[in-house]
């Protein structure tokens, strides 16, 4: 047996009940083996058959589950200290940041790397990071890196991870960064970078030229839904947010608890095909699926 709740949104006025995005958070995911103990939830995402990764930090760290929540295939021990960021690029290749061990690290999507950016130490150099955060993917397969924690900056580098450029420094200027957190491409090719200290996402184009920014939440994690819809986990605010095209705030969702449907510390998100919500929490140590209603 398990628990649902009907987890619909504190609505802002502009916002019509037929646009409204409603949510039913589920009690039964996911179902994991008694001998695998999730430890915080960090990342979340989705492939192109409908598998969902969870990234979390304990033993195990990368899951492979299918749509009810099914472990299929779990690694990442001998590769990961401290599990960060994951995203699945176009050919279902599983991309990680790892700050422990100030690396990113490509794996097959039965967990052989492919490829291992970094030195495995702190550094500022081409081929270095300082904690990296997250990924994201241009259409053409260049890959960017938020470089995160240390290094206030982002970096870019070719599908077979050639350094191309960085751009950034720490400050609160356009450009500037206090923790570029999060990272990801939207369909018109503009680079969103949550930047999470400066509570705001900045927008540029995939050369680093800044285009706009959004203000008003801290974003700890991104993600785009199928219909173009940038959401965000504010985890200082422990809700989701929905935004509009100008990076308004349209939908709310959550609290802080522990309850389904209550976020403690949501980290970041991911959406399947059928705009299901999925995201991971570091204070519930948990990962919830919120059903599209």
């Amino acid at each position: 047996m398990f628990l649902t709740a009907l987890f619909c949104a504190s609505l802002l006025s502009r916002v019509s009940a037929e646009d409204a995005i409603t949510f039913e958070a589920r009690g039964d995911f996911p179902k994991l083996p008694a001998d695998i103990v999730l430890g915080k939830g960090s990342a979340v995402a989705t492939n192109s058959k409908g598998e969902i990764y969870l990234f979390h930090r304990g033993p195990r760290p990368i899951l492979c589950v299918d749509a009810a929540g099914k472990l299929l295939r779990a690694w990442g021990d001998d590769h990961i200290g401290t599990p960060h960021g994951l995203r699945v690029d176009r050919q279902d290749n599983v991309w990680v940041t790892d700050m422990g061990r100030h690396r990113v690290l490509k794996f097959d999507p039965t967990g052989k790397l492919l490829l291992a950016l970094g030195t495995g130490k702190a550094g500022t150099g081409n081929d270095e990071f300082d904690r990296p955060t997250d990924i994201a993917f241009a259409p053409n397969g260049d890959v960017f890196v938020s470089d995160g924690y240390g290094n206030s900056r982002v970096m870019k580098f070719s599908s077979a991870g050639r350094f191309i450029k960085s751009w950034g420094t720490k400050g609160t200027k356009p450009g500037e960064f206090d923790l570029p957190h999060a990272i990801i491409m939207d369909s018109k090719g503009r680079l969103l970078v949550g930047d999470r200290e400066n509570e705001r996402i900045q927008l540029f184009d995939a050369d680093g030229q800044f285009l706009e920014q959004w203000p008003g939440f801290a974003p700890y994690g991104l993600a785009i839904n199928g219909d173009g819809h940038v959401f965000v986990a504010d985890a200082q605010a422990n809700q989701v947010l929905r935004l509009d095209a100008s990076g308004k705030v349209q939908q709310r969702w959550g609290q802080k608890g522990t309850a389904w449907g209550e976020f403690d510390t949501p980290h970041m998100l991911a959406f399947d095909k059928a705009g299901n919500l999925f995201v991971a929490e570091v204070g519930n140590m948990r990962f919830q699926k919120l059903s599209k209603k």
